[in-house]
């Protein structure tokens, strides 16, 4: 299974998607709260994603539902969400 840590590219990944959940989150004029509130999750989850870790030291990775509800709130595509260019995250390599 492939790892999270620095190899893979997966923190700079999750990192630059909470860069732009905020910005897209404070183009729409909405606090943390609201829109997490919004999108079904909690705040302290929604922080998390916007810091791009799910645990202290631990990039983020949400799930599709989660990803799909706050692309809704914020009236976005999915695709607008997610980095162009995607980390290696083949299993086995």
């Amino acid at each position: 299974m492939a790892s999270q840590g620095t190899e893979d590219g997966w923190p700079a990944y999750a990192q630059e998607l909470g860069l732009k959940l905020a910005r897209a989150r404070e183009a729409a004029g909405l606090s943390q709260e609201r829109l997490a509130h919004a999108a079904g999750i909690s705040a302290f989850t929604y922080r998390k994603l916007e810091k791009g870790e799910s645990n202290p030291g631990t990039a983020a990775n949400p799930r599709l539902k989660t990803l799909v509800a706050l692309a809704e709130v914020l009236e976005l595509g999915v695709s607008d969400l997610l980095p162009k260019t995607t980390p290696d995250v083949a299993i086995g390599r």
